[in-house]
């Protein structure tokens, strides 16, 4: 989950020239606090490197979405952020009760699984021409009435589930 690509030409636009990004890219993702401290934002001909400390997978994932979403922006590189000590220990202790569950019985699984992680498992999907969240719902969840779990996922990603454009990245939830 180093580098993430980005349909420069579409997004936000929340700068005008280069001088403005790194400032307007930083006031973006704190605005949305998906869950980073110490926030460093790089910004060099379309390119974001984004540096800080994530109390999450979901939370740096989220902010490659927030800043990669932005007109002007071609890629986000996220090499450079960390996971928080205490996020870094229970993502170490899902795969490793993932490991375990897959080897144990049913029952044992489910107990390790739910014990293990509460980090939601997602898809990165790429607005195409004609796509609504409902939509997307239908074809990713099996219903066009679960669209708000969509929404729920892209949280400061998508400020309106009816306005969503081509070209935009955002997060399906796994049904």
């Amino acid at each position: 989950m180093d580098l993430f690509g980005f349909a420069k030409d579409v997004g936000r636009r929340l700068f005008r020239t280069e001088d403005d990004a790194v400032d307007k890219i930083k006031e973006l993702i704190e605005q949305n606090n998906p869950g980073v401290q110490d926030l460093g934002v790089n910004f060099e001909n379309g390119v974001v490197s984004l540096t800080g400390e994530c109390s999450s997978p979901a939370a740096m994932q989220k902010c490659a979405l927030l800043a990669g979403n932005v007109q002007g922006v071609s890629d986000v590189y996220v090499n450079k952020m960390t996971l928080s000590p205490v996020a870094a220990a229970a993502a170490e202790a899902a795969i490793a009760a993932k490991q375990q569950a897959e080897a144990a019985a049913a029952e044992a699984a489910a107990e390790a699984e739910a014990a293990a992680s509460d980090e939601e498992e997602v898809e990165l999907y790429v607005v195409q021409s004609g796509d609504t969240l409902g939509k997307i719902a239908k074809e990713f969840l099996g219903k066009a009435s679960a669209y708000m779990k969509i929404f729920e996922a892209n949280a400061g990603i998508i400020d309106d589930p009816d306005k969503i454009y081509v070209g935009q990245t955002i997060r399906i939830p796994k049904a």
